[in-house]
C-alpha cells in the first residue's frame, strides 16, 4: 500500500478487460459445474478490480483539478471506452443469468447479485451507447463550468464555497452581499447550466425510450436498484415530511428570527443560528484530521484502525481550491481496499461534518471491502449508504469538543437543526426531478416556475429578498446532483430519518446502538432495502408513522436547546 499522492496511474487495460470478459463468458456457457463458474466470475472480479482502481484515481485527480487536461481527457476516454463494452458486458450478464449453476451461486452469495443484474440488463444496452458517452461529456463539462466560477469579494477572490463563510457572518449587511454574489454567480453561468440540464434531460428520456420505459422516472428506478418502492411511495414519504417536518422547521425558524433580532428571516439568516456568531472549527485541516483520529480511536477498535489507515496513506483532499469540482464524496480504490475522502472545507463546522459523514461512507467501505468477497455486494443502494454516513454524523457527537472546545453546544445545537431543517429541501428536489422528467420538453423558465412552486410547498419560510433571480426558481441549480446523478437525493431524506432512529437509540444504549450500525455496515448490498433495514434494527421510512416517530425526540431535543 503507498500514499495516494505515489499511486501510479496506468490507462486501463481496456483491451485486456475484453478478452477477460469474452474468455469468462465462453467458460461460463460451457461450464461442467459450479466451481468453473465460479472460478470465471472472480477472474472477471480481478480484472475489473485492476482497470477501476485506474478509473478512480483518474476520477479523483480530475476532480481535484478540473483544469488539469491530462486527466480530464483520461476520464473521458475511460468513460467513452467503458460505454462501448456495454455489449461484452451484457453478454456475460446473460451468461450468468441463464447459467444451470444460478442457483448455486445465489445459494453461497444469496439472491441480492442477480438481482442487480436482472436490473442492469433492462438498463444497460448497445442502443444507448451514444447517448450514455454523450450525457457524460455533458457532465464532465457541468462539473468544469461550477469548479472555475468565482467572483471579487471585499479584495478576495472566492468560488461558491468561499462566499458560503461569509453567508455565515454575524454582520447581516455581509451575510446579504455575499448572498448577492453567490446568487450572481449562478445566474452568470445559468445559460450554460440550463442548456447543459435540457439536453441531459433529452438524452436520458430518449434513452428510457429506447430501452423501452414510458419515461426515465421508470428507468431511474431500476438504474438505482429501487426493487422495494415505487413513485407513489416516494410520494406519500414526501407527503409525511411537509405534514410533520415542515411546521417543526418553520416553528425553529421562527424562533431564529426572534434570537437574531430581524423582522423578517431571508435565505441569507438561515445558516446563522446565533446572533453572536456559529461555532467554528478551531485548527487548520491538518490539526483536524488529527482531531478526527483521536475521535475515531476513541469510538471503537474498528474505527480507530480505519482511521489510522486512512491517516497514514493520506486518503484525503479537503481544502478547497481554484478549478476543483464543488461538493464532496467518498470513493474506493479496490485493488488497494482503500477508501477516499473528497472535500471542500471552507473554514466553517461543514468542515467538521465531511471528517463524519465521509468518513462514515469511507468507514463503512474499508470495513465491508475486507468481509465481503463479491464487490459488486461491498456497497449498497444510497438508501441504505446514506445512512452509514449520517449516523455518524451523530455517534460523533460526543468528541465535538475536540473541534470546537468551549462552542461545542452551539455545534451540536446548529446540527440537530441542520439535519431537521435540511429534510424539507431534500424531499423538495425528489419531487422536482420526478416532475421535470414527466415533461422533459419543459423549458428553462418552466423548470423554475416549477421548483418555486415546489420550494414554497415544503418550505414556505423561503425567502430570497427580491433577488429576481432566485425568486423566479433559479435556486435549483446549485445542486449538482440533479444534473449529475438524477434522481439521487430522496436517500437522503430517508436515511436522515433512520439517523434519527440511531441517534435516539444511542442516547438510550449507545452500545446496542453501536452493534446495529456495525451489522449494517458490515452488510454492505448483499440484501435488499427493506432486508437491511431490518439487520440494522431500523423502522421503514415508508410506513405511516415511521417520520413521527423518528423526528419527535430531535424536536423535542431541538425546543429544549433552542
Amino acid at each position: 500500500m503507498v500514499k495516494f499522492s505515489e499511486m501510479e496511474y496506468k490507462r486501463p487495460d481496456v483491451e485486456g478487460l475484453k478478452k477477460v470478459l469474452e474468455d469468462a463468458t465462453a467458460r461460463v456457457i460451457n461450464a461442467k459445474n459450479y466451481r468453473e463458474v465460479r472460478k470465471a466470475y472472480f477472474d472477471v472480479q480481478e480484472k475489473r478490480t485492476e482497470t477501476g482502481t485506474m478509473v478512480s484515481i483518474a476520477y479523483v485527480r480530475n476532480t481535484i483539478n478540473t483544469a488539469d487536461e491530462f486527466y480530464s481527457d483520461e476520464v473521458r476516454w475511460a468513460r467513452q471506452e467503458m460505454a462501448k463494452m456495454i455489449p461484452l458486458d451484457n453478454a456475460w450478464d446473460k451468461a450468468l443469468t441463464a447459467s444451470a449453476f444460478r442457483k448455486d451461486f445465489e445459494d453461497e452469495f444469496g439472491p441480492q447479485l442477480f438481482k442487480l443484474i436482472d436490473a442492469s440488463l433492462l438498463t444497460q444496452d448497445e442502443r444507448i451507447i451514444p447517448e450514455t458517452i454523450e450525457v457524460g461529456d455533458i457532465c464532465q463539462d457541468y462539473r468544469k463550468a461550477t469548479a472555475v466560477a468565482s467572483t471579487e469579494f471585499r479584495g478576495e477572490k472566492c468560488n461558491f464555497y468561499g462566499l458560503l463563510k461569509h453567508m455565515q457572518s454575524t454582520d447581516r449587511q455581509e451575510r446579504k452581499e455575499a448572498f448577492e454574489a453567490w446568487a450572481g454567480l449562478y445566474e452568470k453561468i445559468s445559460p450554460e447550466l440550463d442548456a447543459q440540464y435540457t439536453k441531459l434531460t433529452q438524452l436520458r428520456s430518449t434513452m428510457a425510450q429506447k430501452m423501452g420505459f414510458p419515461s426515465y422516472t421508470e428507468m431511474a428506478y431500476l438504474s438505482r436498484r429501487r426493487f422495494d418502492y415505487t413513485q407513489e411511495d416516494a410520494a406519500r414519504f414526501r407527503e409525511q415530511i411537509r405534514q410533520i417536518v415542515t411546521p417543526a422547521v418553520a416553528e425553529i425558524y421562527e424562533k431564529q428570527k426572534a434570537k437574531l433580532g430581524i423582522d423578517k428571516l431571508r435565505y441569507y439568516d438561515e445558516s446563522l443560528h446565533f446572533p453572536e456568531g456559529n461555532a467554528a472549527p478551531i485548527g487548520t485541516t491538518e490539526e483536524l484530521v488529527d482531531k478526527a483520529q483521536k475521535m475515531y480511536r476513541g469510538m471503537s477498535p474498528e474505527t480507530g484502525e480505519f482511521f489510522d489507515f486512512m491517516k497514514e496513506y493520506q486518503l484525503f483532499d479537503l481544502e478547497t481550491r481554484p478549478a476543483k469540482q464543488m461538493g464532496g464524496y467518498m470513493t474506493r480504490f479496490p485493488a488497494y481496499k482503500a477508501p477516499f475522502i473528497f472535500s471542500n472545507f471552507n473554514g466553517t463546522d461543514a468542515d467538521v461534518d465531511v471528517l463524519t459523514h465521509e468518513a462514515g461512507h469511507a468507514f463503512q467501505g474499508y470495513v465491508s471491502m475486507r468481509c465481503i468477497p463479491v464487490s459488486a455486494l461491498c456497497g449498497s443502494t444510497s438508501e441504505i449508504n446514506e445512512i452509514h454516513s449520517m449516523t455518524m454524523e451523530h455517534f460523533a457527537y460526543p468528541w465535538m469538543e475536540y473541534f470546537f472546545e468551549d462552542k461545542v453546544e452551539k455545534y451540536l445545537t446548529a446540527h440537530l437543526i441542520g439535519a431537521l431543517a435540511s429534510i424539507p429541501y431534500l424531499v423538495s428536489v425528489d419531487e422536482f426531478q420526478h416532475r421535470v422528467y414527466a415533461k422533459p420538453d419543459m423549458s428553462a423558465k418552466e423548470r423554475r416556475s416549477v421548483w418555486r412552486e415546489i420550494e414554497l410547498k415544503y418550505m414556505p419560510w423561503r425567502d430570497y429578498d427580491g433577488n429576481a433571480f432566485l425568486e423566479e426558481g433559479g435556486f435549483w441549480m446549485q445542486k449538482l446532483h440533479i444534473f449529475l446523478y438524477p434522481f439521487y437525493y430522496i436517500e437522503y431524506a430517508l436515511s436522515q430519518i433512520c439517523a434519527f432512529q440511531y441517534y435516539g437509540r444511542m442516547k438510550e444504549d449507545r452500545g446496542a446502538a453501536w452493534a446495529d450500525y456495525l451489522r449494517l455496515c458490515k452488510a454492505g448490498g448483499t440484501k435488499g432495502y427493506f432486508e437491511l433495514l431490518k439487520i440494522g434494527n431500523l423502522l421503514n421510512p415508508f410506513e405511516d408513522g415511521t417520520v413521527e416517530k423518528a423526528t419527535a425526540h430531535v424536536i423535542k431535543e431541538i425546543r429544549e436547546r433552542y
